[in-house]
Parts: structure tokens; sequence; C-alpha cells
């Protein structure tokens, strides 16, 4: 009788950032994985760079990118947790609109999951709970550095737009922005940044910013340099610029690695 069995599914989570985008690259211009699928995990407010970066790469990458989400909107999701924003202690978004989804995706199929995580990083990323999905780390496996990851992108899709100005991928009210990324959000997407207002109380204490909000923020933003890239220009390219002097975030800053790697 032939083996009916159902052949283990090879998948690589796209988050729009630069390491998961290089690994794709990589694993494809080995062509290690020919099977492989793409997929990219959706809220609906992702950058507007990260959703044309994920286009660039669905064209190099030759094969259709798999738009995953929650089914609902994160205003939903919002609702169903009393209005209580996300943050560092509370990933409920995370949870709700990546890793459920990711995970319904898989189903019961027995899964190995390709993530980007490199050599030179101390660090796990999302690891399903689910025992049919398995993790694999070929940047790890082959000695692939920060260097090297910046070096595939340069050679093939380049780097995502929004380097210029924030050091993460993922929503654009991401709650692990720094302060002079979401000054850099009002700089390039101010219709953005006054949507993410609209999400603080003032009255509950629910802000993006511990303390603070937004407009105090901004009332603020004299005191300190908001152009980080422009002050270290010295007729560098931003790329550059990146790549030398910004290096990634500590440990306790790293936002969830479904949402950013």
């Amino acid at each position: 009788m032939a083996d009916t069995a159902k052949p283990v599914r090879r998948v690589l989570g796209l988050s729009g950032g630069k390491d998961s985008a290089a690994l794709a690259i990589y694993l494809k211009e080995q062509g290690r994985v020919p099977e492989m699928e793409y997929f990219f995990c959706d809220t609906g407010a992702e950058l507007p760079e990260v959703y044309s970066f994920i286009d660039r790469l669905e064209d190099y990458l030759g094969k259709e990118v798999e738009r995953l989400n929650s089914g609902q909107d994160f205003d939903h999701h919002l609702k169903r947790f009393g209005g209580y924003l996300p943050s560092s202690q509370q990933r409920w978004c995370t949870r709700e609109m990546k890793i459920e989804p990711f995970e319904r995706f898989i189903g019961k199929d027995e899964a190995i999951s390709y993530i980007g995580i490199r050599a030179d990083e101390n660090r796990e990323g999302y690891l399903s709970t689910k025992k049919n999905i398995k993790p694999a780390f070929p940047f790890i496996h082959d000695g692939i550095v920060r260097d090297d990851v910046f070096r595939i992108l340069e050679e093939s899709v380049g780097m995502p737009e929004y380097y210029r100005w924030r050091k993460r991928s993922g929503c654009y009210f991401c709650f692990f922005q720094q302060r002079q990324e979401w000054l850099g959000l009002r700089r390039e997407h101010p219709h953005l940044f006054e949507a993410a207002k609209g999400y603080e109380s003032e009255k509950d204490g629910y802000t993006w910013v511990r303390g603070l909000t937004l407009d105090e923020l901004v009332a603020r933003a004299e005191r300190f340099d908001t152009k980080d890239f422009d002050k270290h220009a010295q007729n560098r390219t931003w790329q550059e610029i990146l790549r030398q002097d910004c290096e990634d975030d500590d440990l306790e800053e790293q936002a969830c690695l479904i949402c950013s790697l």
C-alpha cells in the first residue's frame, strides 16, 4: 500500500525586517529548500514601507507570500481587552494577530519553521508550543552574522526604507519604538502619528510611551535630536550609517521577533 503521509511543510515567516528577508534570499539562492512556503502576518497596521518591502521580496523570490491575519482588525481586539493598549508586559497584539494566525495556517501539519536569528545573536525568537512545529536556524548553523545580512540584502532587494528613521518593522504604533522613532513617525507619516494618538487615553493612563502622551513627547522634542542619521551623515548613505553606527536593540529592548526579525 502506498504511503499517503503528508510531507513535512517548510515555512518561513517574513516580518518586513532585514533578517527574515535575508534568510529567505539566502536559502533561495542556495536552492536548499525549493518547497518553501513564505508567509506574512498582517495586522492591518503595518508601516507602509513594510507592505512595499514584502511586495518587493515576493517579486524577487518568485513565489507568493501568503498574507495571514486574525480575521479582525486591531480595534476589535483592543475592545476585547477593555481598551488596554498592548505593552511589553501585555503583548496581546503579538499573540492575537501574529502567533495565532500562524498556528492556524499550519494547523495539525508537521512543519519546520525557518527563523532568521543570526550566529552573532543570543536569543531564541518565537518558538511554537505546538509539537508539530519545529524550528530551524540556518544562519546560526552556517555562521551568518549581521554584516552578512547587510551584504545579502545589498546584493538583492536592498534595505527596507523605514530603516532611514526606525530600527524595527511591525505596526506603526509599536510600543517598542523609542522616542526618536515616534518623532520619526510624526515626520514621515503624520497621519499615522495622529492615528496613534487617537488610541491614547489620558483619563485611564493608557499611553504608548510610559508616563508620557505623544502630545507631551512632541512638546519636549526640542530637547533632543530627532534626526540621528543626519548628525552622523558625513557624506554617507543612510544604508551605510545604519550598518556602521546603529546597533541592534539590547535584549531588554527587543520587540517581539515574530513582528520584527
